[in-house]
């Protein structure tokens, strides 16, 4: 809905709470941005750093030595697991808690509050 597209009828009632809404509407698009930036940023450290570590065990392996020993991926490994998490929090928290969790959630307890009621 657009500003003009509100009426008024006499009082700034709408107006204000047009603009609340607006108001509310961007600060989540502002902290949603900010949660991206972060992971994105993170997912940047991990790629070049995981890389440059490749770069350095490569040059320092021994002639014959196999390169896939696990502390050759202990950092990328459990760095991962973490930038695994934070993805989830960014991505995946209304896959598993979504809107219609929240619904059936919702239906339940009132079903088992109705059912309560009349025992």
């Amino acid at each position: 809905m657009r500003k003009k597209d509100v009426k008024t009828n006499g009082n700034n009632f709408a107006m204000e709470e047009y603009k609340d809404n607006l108001d509310e509407r961007y600060a989540d698009a502002e902290k949603k941005i900010r949660r991206l930036k972060g992971f994105y940023s993170h997912l940047a450290a991990y790629i070049t750093v995981n890389i440059l570590i490749v770069i350095l065990n490569i040059s320092n392996l021994e002639p014959g030595e196999s390169y896939f020993k696990f502390e050759n991926f202990f950092t990328a490994f459990f760095w991962g697991i973490g930038l695994f998490a934070h993805g989830v929090s960014v991505f995946g928290h209304h896959l598993i808690f979504g809107k219609k969790w929240e619904e059936r959630k919702i239906k339940e307890f009132m079903d088992k509050e109705q059912h309560e009621k009349w025992e």
